[in-house]
């Protein structure tokens, strides 16, 4: 994570990122270049309804832009690949999974089922986001396990009630997901008609599209319903996987007690990828008990 401490810094990297100019930026907002070069140069703020704005377009957290567009501001760590902030540099790792386990049953009303477009283009916006083109993207895929396992097909917002953080499970068939690990298959390749109701599954596979929250805060509510889910299920015989090339969970997928089944090297070079895409399996038996 970098450290941000204007509004101004904040855009002015965003819009390297993101190879953008001025004009570029001033067009999205339907501003004149001026207001751009004020608000880089710390010089005016942000009026409070624009601040829902630029989070709608720059889909940094809502609470990152709070923060920075303030008389004084509040510096605040973030990182862009991520789309996850923290206020200290000692608080940005993810926490620990026993810490997580021990206060599993903490909830928030902030978590709801995954049921609207609006909720499904967020998922997609991130997904994009993560540079794996292995990953799926299709909505009718997303909205049909939603509806299937609304259990773990979930959203968190922030005090705000704006987008934070989700998480998304494909409910496969153990011949759909063994063809994922042999590697005959990409995950893009899935379509609606290989989702399958786990309940009739023999061993049903919990497939993890993907996991995310802006904070640690909001990352701990997500984990929690999904690791709850799997501690109150009757279910003896699954298997969790997860597809991920997130660089900040490996220590997690370690503490889970899930495996590594194969890392594409290839792909990290081919996409210039920060970590490699890595297929993990397992299931939360012996972290759960």
């Amino acid at each position: 994570m970098k450290k941000y401490s204007t509004l101004g810094e904040l855009l002015m990297e965003y819009r390297r990122i993101n190879m953008m100019s001025q004009i570029d930026l001033a067009t999205l907002f339907d501003v004149d270049i001026r207001t751009i070069l004020r608000w880089e140069k710390n010089e005016t703020l942000l009026k409070p309804e624009k601040e829902k704005l630029l989070a709608d377009i720059t889909f940094i957290p809502y609470q990152v832009i709070r923060n920075l567009n303030a008389p004084v501001a509040i510096p605040t760590y973030y990182d862009f690949d991520l789309r996850k902030y923290s206020l200290s540099s000692i608080s940005k790792d993810l926490p620990d999974a026993d810490w997580i386990k021990d206060k599993i049953d903490k909830t928030t009303d902030r978590i709801r089922s995954i049921n609207t477009d609006v909720d499904i283009d967020y998922i997609i916006r991130f997904t994009n986001l993560q540079n794996n083109n292995q990953k799926a993207t299709s909505k009718e895929l997303i909205r049909a396990a939603s509806n299937m396992l609304p259990e773990l097909n979930i959203i968190v917002s922030d005090t705000s009630g704006n987008y934070a953080g989700h998480c998304v499970y494909l409910p496969l068939s153990l011949e759909t997901y063994e063809k994922i690990k042999r590697r005959e298959i990409k995950e893009k390749q899935l379509n609606v008609g290989d989702l399958v109701n786990y309940k009739h599954q023999k061993t049903p596979v919990f497939y993890c599209h993907s996991i995310t929250a802006d904070c640690n805060e909001n990352f701990f509510f997500i984990i929690g319903a999904v690791l709850k889910f799997f501690r109150d299920t009757p279910l003896k015989n699954y298997i969790y996987a997860l597809l991920t090339s997130r660089y900040d969970s490996y220590d997690m997928s370690k503490q889970l007690g899930v495996k590594l089944i194969w890392e594409d090297k290839e792909a990290k070079e081919k996409q210039k990828m920060i970590a490699a895409p890595r297929l993990y399996e397992g299931n939360f038996y012996n972290f759960l008990k």
